[in-house]
């Protein structure tokens, strides 16, 4: 009994002594766990720019931009589809053709992009990610974004070499 009583007092010591190490310790803990129980948040996983790539590669995943119509027209994903969260709930009959398809859902940061996720999950769609971080993880990983700007020019050019086609023909007598 009294080696118990030993042992209890030396324990009782040691916390006192060291409860900020203690303290230290399990804060860390939980901090290397938090990420865990974020990842799949409300039954959607949040997947990393890398991880959105190759959904898109292999899966020819649909891309749902969930931002402003500024932020947008300031890059985007090649191919994304622009409906602004708050306008997705009036517009969610747009995307009813993608319901068993996977969708990859992204915003600047990946906020509103969780809420617009909850929102597609609520209305039965099968497939649904989250990009983790949102356009922000995106270009930090240095993948590619189109501006609008950009996407003019290209039909442009492209308007223009048809055009030149179609002249270089009708010069050669070519119709």
């Amino acid at each position: 009994m009294l080696n118990k009583l030993k042992f209890e007092g030396y324990c009782v010591e040691f916390f006192r002594s060291n409860i900020l190490l203690i303290g230290l310790a399990v804060g860390s803990g939980f901090m290397l766990l938090l990420p865990m129980f974020k990842k799949s948040a409300g039954g959607v996983p949040n997947i990393s720019a890398a991880e959105a790539v190759t959904l898109i590669n292999r899966s020819n995943a649909f891309v749902l931009d969930v931002r402003d119509d500024a932020e947008f027209a300031s890059g985007h994903i090649a191919e994304a589809t622009h409906i602004p969260l708050a306008n997705l709930v009036e517009r969610i009959g747009e995307l009813k053709k993608y319901q068993n398809k996977t969708i990859l859902v992204n915003c600047q940061r990946g906020m509103r992009s969780a809420k617009a996720c909850d929102i597609l999950r609520k209305a039965e769609f099968a497939q649904v990610n989250n990009l983790h971080g949102g356009l922000n993880a995106w270009v930090e990983a240095k993948l590619p974004i189109v501006t609008n700007s950009a996407v003019k020019k290209v039909a442009a050019s492209k308007k223009a070499a048809k055009q030149t086609v179609v002249e270089s023909s009708a010069e050669n007598g070519v119709v």
